[in-house]
């Protein structure tokens, strides 16, 4: 069994109890775009599933360009200060799926089980499922508490629980 620190065990516990993420993607003008994403964790291909629309400016902008950032952060508590809240900012890069491929099947499956209300809207033609392969991170886990994690750190946070 191998050891996993404290603040990888954070950033576990941060990733599977969190269920959206502030995505940025960049437009076609170069500027940045921010938008709201559910996502879930493919445990097997160490990745984040997104599941977007085509109709969506962010799908346009992950389509036309892989690099993506992702902001997870735990909800505000009422009373505690904000600037005290753990969060992972992670940079990656998207990669559309194709339907019906071995990592289709895989990130449909984590998506549902997370999210089993959205089973309807991945039979709807314009959506589709992305896999953010995590390139490296930045980890706050608390006021004072920051470090930068490389793409493994990360996938190993991803992964089952060691």
């Amino acid at each position: 069994m191998t050891h996993e620190s404290r603040l990888t065990r954070e950033l576990r516990s941060l990733l599977n109890t969190q269920r959206v993420a502030a995505l940025g993607t960049i437009g076609d003008d170069g500027a940045p775009f921010v938008s709201m994403v559910p996502y879930a964790i493919e445990q097997s291909l160490g990745c984040l599933v997104i599941h977007v629309s085509g109709l969506a400016a962010h799908t346009h902008n992950l389509q036309a360009r892989e690099p993506v950032s992702l902001l997870v952060m735990q909800s505000e508590v009422p009373g505690e200060p904000v600037h005290a809240l753990p969060r992972i900012t992670l940079e990656g890069q998207a990669k559309v799926l194709e339907r019906g491929s071995p990592g289709w099947q895989a990130c449909s499956d984590a998506y549902i089980t997370r999210f089993p209300d959205a089973q309807p809207m991945t039979q709807l033609g314009d959506f589709m499922f992305f896999a953010i392969q995590v390139t490296g991170a930045r980890q706050v886990a608390g006021f004072g508490v920051a470090r930068s994690i490389d793409a493994e750190e990360v996938r190993l946070a991803l992964g089952p629980k060691g």
